[in-house]
C-alpha cells in the first residue's frame, strides 16, 4: 500500500513540475505531424514574431506580480507607445531614433506615476493601474483629435503630414539576422534579462521576498517601497516596448493598438507560474505560456478553426495552467503536511 501510495505521489509531483512543458510539446507536436503549413520554418518564425508583443508586456506583468500587485495599464501604454511612434515620426518628421526614445521615457513617467499612486498614496493596484489605463486610453486621442495617425494624413490646419515611419522603425518588426526576426531576439534577449534579474541579482530576490510577505521583508531590511516602484516602472517599460514592435508591425498610428493586450499578457504571466511548479511568476514560465498560446491559435488558425472561438481556447490554456498551479499543489502540500 506504501508503494502504491509512493508511486500516486511520484506521479502527482511529475504533473506539478512538467505537466505543462507536457502539455506545449503535445500541442506542437500535434500540430506538426497533422499540417503541412505548420511545419515550414517561415510559420514557426512568424508565430514568434507576432507572440512576441504579449509575451514582452507578459514578461513586465510578471515584475508586477513578483512584488505581489498586477498592473492593468500594460495595453494601454502599449497603445499609447503606437501612437507616440506615430506622432513623432509622421507629424513631427522625426527619427526612429528619436521615437523609440520619446516611447520608452513615456513608459518610464507612467510606470512612476503608478508607482506614485500604489505605493505611496496606497491606493490599491487593481484600482490605480485601471484608473490610469483609462486615462492614458483617452489622453492619447487628444494631440491627434481621436484619429489615426498615417502617412499623408490631413492635419488639422489643412495641411499634410509631412513625416512617415521610416525604414529603420519598420525593421524593428519587419526585420531579421538571417532567419529570426528581430522581434524574437529581443523578445529572447528581455527574457534572458529578466530572468537573470529575477533569480541572480540581490534585487530579484528582493522583489519575490516582497511580494512573498511584505512585512517580513521589511523587517528584514529590504526597501519595499523601492522595490515595488521598480516593478511597476519595469512594467511599463516593458510595455512601451511591445508597443513600439507593434508600431512597427502595423505601420500606422492605430488608435485602437493594444486594447486586447492586457487580457492576453495577464493569461500568459499566470500560466507561467504552473512552469515546474515554480508557484511564483518567472520570466521562463511566461516565455513558454506565450509560446504555447502562440502555438495553438497558429495552428487551429491554419486548421481553419474560426477567430471568434480563440478566446475559449485561451481560457482552457489558462485555466489548465491553474489546475497544475492550484489543485495539484494543494494536494501535494496536504500529503506533505499530513506526513
Amino acid at each position: 500500500m506504501a508503494n502504491n501510495v509512493s508511486a500516486g505521489e511520484r506521479a502527482r509531483d511529475f504533473l506539478v513540475k512538467y505537466g505543462f512543458i507536457l502539455v506545449t510539446l503535445i500541442a506542437f507536436v500535434s500540430f506538426f505531424a497533422s499540417q503541412d503549413t505548420f511545419r515550414m520554418g517561415t510559420t514557426f518564425f512568424s508565430m514568434l514574431k507576432y507572440t512576441s508583443v504579449v509575451a514582452i508586456t507578459g514578461l513586465g506583468i510578471t515584475f508586477a506580480m513578483a512584488v505581489g500587485g498586477l498592473d492593468l495599464s500594460v495595453g494601454a501604454v502599449a497603445g499609447m507607445s503606437v501612437t507616440l511612434s506615430a506622432m513623432t515620426m509622421v507629424i513631427y518628421a522625426k527619427s526612429a531614433a528619436v521615437a523609440v526614445l520619446v516611447v520608452l521615457l513615456a513608459g518610464l513617467v507612467i510606470g512612476v506615476f503608478n508607482a506614485f499612486l500604489i505605493v505611496y498614496l496606497k491606493i490599491p493596484d487593481l484600482l490605480a493601474t485601471l484608473a490610469s489605463m483609462f486615462m492614458i486610453m483617452g489622453l492619447k486621442l487628444v494631440p491627434v483629435n481621436g484619429r489615426s495617425v498615417s502617412s499623408g494624413m490631413m492635419m488639422a490646419d489643412g495641411t499634410t503630414a509631412k513625416g512617415k515611419f521610416t525604414d529603420q522603425f519598420l525593421k524593428i518588426d519587419g526585420g531579421t539576422v538571417g532567419p529570426i526576426p528581430i522581434a524574437v531576439i529581443v523578445w529572447l534577449v528581455l527574457t534572458i534579462a529578466c530572468w537573470f534579474f529575477l533569480t541572480r541579482t540581490t534585487w530579484g530576490r528582493a522583489m519575490y521576498a516582497v511580494g512573498s510577505n511584505p512585512e517580513a521583508a521589511l523587517l528584514a531590511g529590504i526597501k519595499v517601497k523601492l522595490y515595488r516602484s521598480l516593478a511597476y516602472i519595469l512594467s511599463s517599460v516593458l510595455a512601451s516596448v511591445s508597443g513600439l514592435i507593434l508600431a512597427s508591425r502595423i505601420g500606422q498610428g492605430d488608435i485602437s493598438a493594444g486594447n486586447s493586450l492586457l487580457l492576453d499578457s495577464v493569461a500568459v504571466a499566470l500560466v507561467g507560474t504552473s512552469v515546474l511548479a515554480m508557484g511564483k511568476p518567472n520570466a521562463w514560465g511566461t516565455a513558454l505560456g506565450a509560446f504555447l498560446i502562440g502555438v495553438v491559435i497558429t495552428g487551429l488558425t491554419i486548421a481553419g478553426f474560426p477567430y471568434y472561438g480563440q478566446d475559449v481556447v485561451k481560457g482552457a490554456v489558462l485555466l489548465l495552467a491553474l489546475i497544475f498551479s492550484f489543485t495539484l499543489s494543494r494536494k501535494k502540500a496536504r500529503f506533505i503536511s499530513a506526513t
